[in-house]
């Protein structure tokens, strides 16, 4: 109410991996936006502390590498799960039509409740309920999935730069192009992949 937000609006998540400047492996977050009016741009509403992931920087690529996903993902009801044994968990929907156009295996990457990851992104439990919250109210709200986009940290040209020499500068550098898309207007763009690549639509020009 503070900041005219409806319990019940759409909800859009984004995943952050790291530290603000990009340089360290852990103090990431999820940011949880609101959407402010019906087709208007969202809002952020919270940022809630990543209790623990497992890996390192990177996508994840095959089963039992232990890394956490980046990308562009979508949650459907059916993906939400509130008998987890991690307290609550929703699976964020790995491997995505990227992920399987370049090969890539592995299945069950939740976001969930506790402080232990084996590929996953573990949020505390306060955390995961306020977050499954959200997104509960948001599905009994007509929202038929909530967009997640999962990053190794935030997409500055200075972080970028500072990991040009990484074996996933060029993968970066197209995750990129969909944080942009959702900076312009704070609407996530349509997400559709062609070529191997992600391609991003209904975006800000």
């Amino acid at each position: 109410e503070a900041q005219d937000l409806k319990l019940g609006a759409p909800v859009f998540l984004r995943i952050i991996k790291t530290n603000p400047d990009g340089a360290g492996y852990r103090g990431g977050r999820i940011e949880a936006f609101v959407q402010k009016k019906e087709g208007g741009a969202f809002t952020l509403f919270k940022t809630y502390d990543i209790c623990a992931y497992s890996g390192r920087l990177g996508p994840k690529t095959q089963q039992g590498d232990n890394q956490a996903p980046e990308g562009f993902y979508f949650v459907t009801p059916s993906a939400m799960n509130p008998y987890s044994s991690y307290h609550l968990s929703f699976n964020l929907g790995y491997p995505n039509a990227y992920d399987r156009s370049h090969g890539r295996t592995g299945n069950y990457l939740m976001v969930h409740g506790k402080c232990g990851s084996i590929g996953c992104y573990a949020m505390g439990n306060a955390g995961v309920e306020e977050i499954y919250t959200l997104m509960s109210a948001a599905f009994a709200g007509g929202q038929s999935f909530v967009r997640v986009h999962a990053f190794p940290f935030d997409m500055s040209p200075a972080a970028l730069a500072r990991h040009k020499d990484s074996a996933h500068a060029a993968f970066w550098a197209n995750l990129k192009q969909g944080w942009d898309a959702f900076e312009l207007a704070h609407i996530p763009p349509d997400t559709r992949v062609e070529n191997g690549r992600y391609i991003f639509e209904n975006a800000a020009e």
